[in-house]
């Protein structure tokens, strides 16, 4: 009797996870045709139109880039000089020196020749105090901002302080811009009569690239394999994932790599909040929140084709403290709003958009983790259960390598920033595996995160960089 009702339970639960995977692949396959017919419009309509008349100060909009920076000596003055080299009539560049520990600030001031001004900020958002402030004799356009450490979110609300511009860019320290990259990005928000009040760009990988001088000379791929399926996986999410969101307005998220925001919005909203770890999406999360209940209809977009260039983790010890991190911060950003889930005040955000970051990319991996065990126990009892198990396997096949291989194929059929054959083919090579080892571990490490919300843990460590350009 009581090996009937396990039998029962085991049987139910398999067919739980089953289920549930079905959904997940019917809801991606879904996305990706919509990201499918989404990237043939654009790119029959766009893909050779001339960007010469937003380089008139009379179409575009000044913008501010902010850069944050925290030990980001072995990249910032690259970065720093491949954003002062973009196409773009008015922008201005702020360097906010975190309280780097290392040479950060130093390497600004006597790479830029960088003197110390007096200027009165007026503290709209509140944030740890400015030591000093330094703008280039060289380029009059370039600021450099020395603060006490706070973090990111804290270094971009001094950032949102100090800046002149209506909009403005929030850009990692070790990121660098194609040079219309800009151009692109602001057009959603130029061409819609200011009704895009965000627009987030494409972030490629740039570990194997070669970059000189903080310009792109040759886009390649790094023989190491971690870094090849991290390729992999932004290609899925900003191809498949991002376009499909932004179609509809669902996008919750804007990379906190490369996004241009209105400010007045942004500081309407209450700035970054600074007691969470994923502070680029809880941002546009209030915000569609802040439309919402002000029954405005404006838009939060993705854009495809502009490009900025970000280096990842290269070792599985950063890499794991990464994606910890990351469903950390999506945990705090959906709790922090849950009163939006389901809710129709909010229409297809709280329907839809908000129960998908539930059960698909918060619980997702909580489900996969108890597949993946469910399908190791079903091999070695044997019997009907490894149909079960040839079951799962074939659905997370589907769920994993498909998809990623048709977001290689949507690379090369769309942005084609990959000129060799050879390096798609290893692609789409490694897509194939990504199933039977990248996908378990990254399923693990976000199950780790969760444990980390469970316990109250709250220990990142610091990210290393070794820098992208020469």
């Amino acid at each position: 009797m009581h090996f009937i009702q396990w039998g029962e339970i085991v049987k139910a639960f398999a067919w739980f996870i089953a289920v549930y995977m079905v959904i997940v692949i019917i809801f991606y396959s879904v996305i990706l045709l919509i990201s499918i017919f989404q990237l043939r419009k654009k790119y029959h309509l766009d893909r050779d139109q001339i960007y010469e008349d937003y380089l008139e100060d009379i179409y575009t909009k000044p913008v501010s880039i902010l850069v944050p920076a925290y030990n980001e000596e072995a990249g910032i003055i690259q970065s720093v000089r491949s954003l002062l080299s973009i196409n773009y009539p008015t922008f201005e560049v702020v360097v906010i020196n975190d309280g780097s520990t290392d040479g950060t600030l130093e390497k600004m001031i006597e790479h830029y020749d960088m003197k110390e001004i007096n200027r009165v900020v007026r503290k709209q958002l509140d944030a740890k105090p400015i030591k000093k402030i330094y703008q280039s004799t060289i380029l009059t356009n370039l600021f450099l901002i020395d603060k006490e450490n706070g973090g990111k979110a804290d270094a971009l609300n001094v950032g949102l302080n100090f800046s002149h511009y209506p909009y403005f860019c929030s850009l990692d320290g070790d990121s660098v811009l194609e040079q219309d990259a800009f151009l692109k990005v602001m057009k959603p928000i130029i061409d819609s009569n200011e009704e895009v009040i965000a627009s987030g760009g494409s972030v490629r990988i740039a570990n194997g690239c070669q970059i000189q001088n903080g310009y792109i000379n040759k886009i390649g791929l790094s023989h190491n394999p971690i870094v090849i399926m991290q390729i992999i996986e932004y290609l899925r999410a900003f191809l498949m994932g991002r376009i499909g969101l932004s179609r509809h307005n669902l996008l919750l998220i804007i990379s906190g790599a490369f996004g241009v925001f209105s400010k007045h919005w942004v500081m309407e909203a209450g700035g970054y909040k600074v007691d969470t770890v994923g502070e680029d999406m809880e941002l546009v999360v209030r915000m569609h929140r802040l439309l919402k209940e002000k029954k405005l209809k404006k838009k939060i977009v993705y854009v495809p084709d502009p490009v900025c260039w970000t280096e990842v983790p290269e070792d599985i010890k950063f890499l794991r403290r990464q994606r910890r991190r990351w469903h950390r911060g999506l945990f705090e950003s959906l709790w922090a709003h849950r009163k939006i889930t389901f809710n129709p005040k909010y229409g297809s955000i709280g329907m839809l958009a908000f129960p998908y970051f539930w059960i698909v990319e918060f619980f997702g991996p909580i489900i996969e983790l108890a597949g993946y065990i469910f399908m190791v126990l079903c091999l070695l009892f044997g019997g009907i259960y490894i149909e079960f198990a040839i079951l799962l396997f074939l659905l997370s096949c589907i769920y994993g390598s498909i998809f990623s291989m048709s977001a290689v194929l949507l690379e090369e059929w769309s942005l084609t920033k990959y000129p060799k054959v050879s390096d798609l083919i290893k692609l789409f090579l490694y897509s194939l595996t990504e199933t039977i080892w990248f996908r378990p571990m990254t399923v693990l490490w976000r199950c780790e995160g969760v444990w980390q919300i469970v316990t109250g843990e709250t220990s990142w460590g610091e990210m290393k960089r070794k820098g992208v350009s020469e």
